[in-house]
């Protein structure tokens, strides 16, 4: 197949220094333990506002799961006409008990993606020093791995429907949703980030029991690949590439795949980490032609939510990710600097990574080693 041309660089890999912008951010705690997570890192993020030369201005949104509870929406009719103005979206988690995933998703996270032409949902996963993997093999400690999954379409559509027979469901039909278009945008940007990284990129693939939409991925990952000479493709079906992830992780660079697999790979990737509470991720629009959304892996949590025991790390990683976007790169490394500082000692770890600090003291260790200057020279993920 022919070579595909590289698009320009987009805002998030352009490079951008960044400094001196005011920046209008949607600020959704979301449910469970957003709400414990996102005040503090928010605080952190307007004190380092007057150390870096920038400025925000905060849009505090009660959507969620209590707010479905009391008027039967995850959020005002015009609420992606409030986001729409946003130069981000920061947000904590969704979901909550009583209220099924399917109605808090599609209620609020979904609609936001594909509003927003957030094609590109972003996850890295490292092990940050003085963390231990959750494997045995020592040499897991080293994985440093990009998960890039396609955000808008995929498996996550809308298309299907139940047969019924005497008001008795009877059979439910899903399809899945894979356009030329959407899968070259995802691609591209998975070879964009390897050229950066180590060359490598890992496509998720089932093209052995799924005869129609894998092997259109897998031909478009060919093609896609025939425009980055520097970047070696590998195809592997998903459940291979689980078991990789968790026997060889250090094996893998930039993983890509489709809405549902990649989103079940970053998952296992981020536990074998050490901890989904680190895991941040990203839904970018690259083109910034719409606002994108930073969120952290973890979900709600709601056997935790209230006892101030949440690990902060996914939020506030998470707000590295929106500093890199908006450019403010300075700000990001240092502050991403600081998390790994503080990650370092024991005393600052939340009880998932076999610690006993609280949410607000491990946002006030990351602050005070940023005040300090502390650990400059990490760099980000």
């Amino acid at each position: 197949m022919p070579g595909v041309d590289k698009p320009p660089a987009h805002p998030l890999t352009a490079g951008r220094p960044g400094g001196g912008g005011r920046y209008r951010v949607a600020v959704i705690p979301g449910d469970g333990i957003g709400h414990e997570v996102v005040p503090p890192t928010v605080e952190l993020l307007e004190s380092m506002a007057t150390d870096f030369g920038f400025a925000w201005e905060w849009q505090h949104l009660d959507w969620g799961c209590e707010r479905y509870k009391r008027t039967g929406s995850m959020m005002p009719e015009a609420g992606l006409a409030q986001l729409a103005a946003a130069n981000a979206i920061f947000l904590g988690a969704v979901g909550a008990p009583g209220v099924p995933d399917h109605v808090s998703l599609w209620g609020l996270l979904i609609p936001i993606r594909r509003a927003f032409s957030q094609y590109i949902n972003l996850r890295p996963v490292r092990v940050l020093p003085g963390l231990s993997s959750s494997l045995r093999d020592p040499g897991a400690d080293k994985m440093d791995i990009v998960v890039v999954r396609e955000n808008v379409e995929g498996e996550y559509s809308q298309i299907g429907g139940y047969l019924e027979s005497g008001g008795v469901r009877v059979a439910a039909m899903q399809e899945a949703v894979f356009t030329r278009e959407g899968c070259l945008k995802v691609l591209r940007y998975a070879f964009e980030t390897a050229e950066r990284r180590r060359g490598l990129v890992t496509a998720a693939t089932k093209s052995n029991g799924i005869i129609y939409t894998m092997p259109f991925w897998d031909d478009l990952a060919r093609e896609v690949a025939a425009g980055y000479p520097s970047v070696r493709l590998e195809l592997v079906h998903v459940d291979a590439l689980a078991a990789r992830l968790i026997l060889r992780p250090t094996s893998l660079d930039v993983v890509v795949g489709s809405n549902l697999f990649a989103d079940i790979l970053s998952d296992v990737s981020a536990a074998v980490a050490g901890s989904l509470g680190i895991a941040p991720s990203a839904n970018l629009n690259p083109e910034g032609n719409h606002p994108s959304m930073f969120e952290p892996v973890h979900g709600s949590a709601p056997d935790i939510a209230g006892r101030g025991i949440a690990n902060p790390v996914g939020q506030l990683w998470t707000a590295v990710l929106m500093l890199e976007h908006l450019g403010e790169t300075i700000a990001a490394n240092a502050l991403m600097a600081a998390i790994i500082t503080a990650q370092r000692a024991p005393e600052n770890r939340t009880p998932d990574l076999g610690g006993s600090a609280s949410t607000l003291a491990v946002v006030e260790a990351v602050e005070g080693y940023l005040k300090r200057g502390e650990g400059a020279g990490q760099g980000t993920s």
